[in-house]
């Protein structure tokens, strides 16, 4: 078995990842903190029950998305506001364009199904390959192509984009929509 302090340094490295991940599956900034907090207690509490060998950072990525799926579950009372209809009233309309086209981004990612999100966001955002984004969302490889795919199609749909030239600078965007194969 791994050293004890590489095991910390590879929960340590994952944390920028989950951490983005995280903001991406909740959209708010907080919550997400308290997911990567969640999954990193969670990880080093059954670090027992890690394979050695495997990637520390799927390990930890199924650990806050099973994480948040049971706390998604739990809150299915609350208020829903997919939209964002009820969160604009309460925002500050952003000044520079960048900040449109991420909050459009955001919006647009917000209408994917939870499924294309997550596995759109692991391949294209994280840089997850399929075979560990597969396992990660517990579905076969070809599965999880597809969600990408039609994840992709539906964004540019969403983003009324037309062609490759219409993608600005934005490095969110280009990953999601450009499609290439890890």
């Amino acid at each position: 078995m791994a050293t004890e302090t590489s095991v910390h340094q590879a929960m340590l490295a994952a944390v920028p990842h989950l951490r983005a991940f995280a903001i991406s599956l909740s959209g708010n900034v907080e919550y997400a903190d308290d997911l990567v907090q969640s999954a990193l207690m969670r990880g080093l509490e059954n670090l027992d029950k890690f394979q050695p060998g495997t990637s520390m950072q799927a390990w930890l990525f199924t650990i806050l998305r099973n994480h948040y799926y049971t706390e998604l579950r739990k809150h299915r009372r609350e208020v829903e506001d997919p939209d964002g209809a009820m969160a604009e009233k309460l925002a500050v309309l952003p000044e520079q364009g960048s900040r449109l086209d991420f909050t459009d981004m955001q919006a647009a990612l917000a209408r994917l199904s939870p499924e294309q999100r997550e596995a759109l966001l692991l391949v294209s955002a994280e840089g997850v390959s399929y075979e560990e984004a597969a396992q990660i969302c517990r579905v076969n490889i070809g599965t999880l192509k597809s969600r990408v795919n039609r994840a992709r199609t539906r964004l540019a749909e969403l983003l009324a984009l037309d062609a490759e030239e219409d993608l600005g600078p934005d490095r969110l965007v280009k990953a999601a929509l450009l499609t290439h194969t890890p």
